[in-house]
C-alpha cells in the first residue's frame, strides 16, 4: 500500500493519535469515524482522522 492513503486515527475525548489505518481516498471523499479502545481513555470512543 502507498503512503499517501495512510491516515492517523484521533481520539475525540482526550485527542490522542492511537491507530494508523489505509483509506482509499478516490472511492472515500469523507473523513473516517470509526469506533475503537482508546489505551489513555481506557473506555470505547469515536477515533476520527486526522492529517
Amino acid at each position: 500500500m502507498s503512503q499517501d492513503n495512510l491516515v492517523k486515527l484521533e481520539c475525540t475525548e482526550c485527542r490522542g493519535v492511537n491507530y494508523q489505518t489505509f483509506r482509499n481516498k478516490k472511492k472515500v471523499k469523507e473523513k473516517l469515524q470509526i469506533k475503537k479502545h482508546c489505551a489513555k481513555c481506557k473506555t470505547h470512543k469515536m477515533h476520527k482522522e486526522t492529517k
